[in-house]
């Protein structure tokens, strides 16, 4: 400890312990210290992601053995002030005052925590993020928020999606082109990364860019300077770059279809997205969230929902994430007219109604059949083994099946899904929501 015996600047950490896990260690600091102090973890080595770990486990910063005393004295400082920047911040979660990056992240599952407490660590740095996750899980939003708690929120965060534009247009796009580079190049224009200097960058689906153009990608993230399409004249640039994709980088990289040392340039700081069935307590956040949000853009008064219909929605596997189900309230709230409160009737996206309430709805870009069946299988063996208290025996019984039936497809979803799903594992609500 640095400081005096009774009111410590700082605890320095010496990892890795030989007797308790990192986990251990720094939790037991973290109650001795109330959470008031700065807590700093010495580490031989790590690397980002093992920051990361170490930032979420409670340290404020981390030194390596290699780090000199100027790298030494940048963290003292940086624990303190991120001490009391996370209080400032857990003070923004409950409500009054929040800063606006933290509202738009919305849950309160363990899931979405750690993706809070990730853009709370990389926002302040200027090193590339790569967000991954299914489509609608929200990579976007989560790249405005690294941009609105970042020093560059009051600069523009441009962006631009690399699946949208054929790809002999892209390069324009990115690094812009003089008056004459291509046929219809009529005057020059600034590209993306010119637009964003002093700012942020958001390359979505960075996945389907062609191959050719993720060199120069590479050398702009290398060297922070390029040039226009048909011109000589070197470009700088300061800009923050987040990439999003969901897409398998790695697989990627594999197949030849993406070069490995973008993927490594652009994987500095990883975020990856729950799926909306990983978390699915957080609807009982989302759905008021996307109510008032909407009621307030379409200037009408609150509406409300029912207890039924709240739970109803929590039965749905939602395919299509979070962007889904924000789609299927604003349909139900248009349809709902005048009324004050939403009806099962008015969530026709989900072919609601109040006799017949259809529990899935097929997403227009299609679904993965076995994926889909395969997590409604394991739901209902999970809620039944719940309900009967681990017991297989019992919760064949509620199912109905014989219990050779019900081992058989506990082995298949353990085998299928690569989890162990047994009774004496799954209690309360930790069945349901590991879905």
């Amino acid at each position: 400890m640095i400081g005096t015996a009774d009111a410590p600047d700082v605890i320095v950490a010496r990892l890795p312990h030989l007797e308790m896990g990192n986990a251990e260690v720094l939790a037991g600091i973290q109650r001795i210290s109330l959470g008031a102090t700065p807590l700093i973890a010495w580490v031989p080595e790590t690397s980002p992601s093992g920051a990361f770990s170490l930032c979420y486990l409670g340290a404020d910063e981390f030194i390596t053995d290699q780090a000199s005393l100027e790298e030494r004295a940048s963290a003292l400082a940086m624990a303190k002030l991120r001490r009391q920047g996370s209080k400032k911040w857990g003070d923004a979660e409950s409500g009054d005052g929040a800063e606006l990056w933290s509202r738009s992240l919305v849950g309160g599952s363990c899931s979405m925590r750690v993706v809070k407490e990730l853009v709370r660590l990389v926002s302040p740095r200027r090193a590339t993020v790569l967000i991954t996750g299914e489509t609608g899980t929200g990579k976007e939003v989560v790249a405005r928020a690294i941009h609105d708690a970042s020093p560059r929120a009051g600069q523009p965060m441009v962006s631009i999606n690399c699946d949208a534009i054929p790809g002999e247009l892209l390069e324009a796009e990115l690094f812009g082109h003089v008056r004459g580079a291509y046929t219809g190049a009529f005057q020059s224009r600034l590209g993306r990364f010119e637009q964003g200097n002093r700012g942020t960058l958001f390359l979505d689906e960075i996945g389907d860019m062609p191959f050719a153009l993720q060199a120069k990608l590479l050398r702009v993230l290398q060297e922070r300077e390029f040039h226009r399409l048909g011109s000589s004249e070197t470009m700088r640039v300061d800009v923050r770059v987040i990439a999003a994709t969901n897409a398998n980088l790695a697989k990627l990289v594999e197949q030849g279809k993406f070069r490995q040392d973008l993927y490594y340039r652009l994987n500095v700081a990883p975020i990856h997205l729950p799926t909306l069935r990983e978390r699915l307590e957080d609807i009982s956040d989302l759905v008021p969230h996307f109510i008032e949000k909407i009621c307030r853009n379409e200037q009408i008064p609150m509406k409300a929902i029912p207890a039924e219909i709240m739970a109803w929605l929590t039965k749905f596997p939602w395919p299509g994430n979070v962007r889904q189900l924000e789609n299927t309230i604003e349909s139900a709230i248009a349809l709902s007219g005048s009324r004050g409160t939403l009806r099962m009737a008015d969530f026709t996206a989900l072919g609601g109604s109040p006799n017949h309430p259809r529990m899935f709805a097929m997403p227009t870009e299609g679904i993965d059949y076995n994926l889909i069946v395969g997590q409604f299988e394991k739901t209902l063996l999970s809620e039944a083994l719940r309900l009967a208290g681990g017991s297989k025996k019992r919760a064949a019984t509620l199912l109905q099946l014989k219990r050779t039936t019900f081992y058989a497809k506990l082995d298949a979803l353990q085998v299928e899904l690569g989890e162990e799903l047994t009774g004496a594992e799954v209690d309360k609500e930790s069945a349901f929501s590991a879905v």
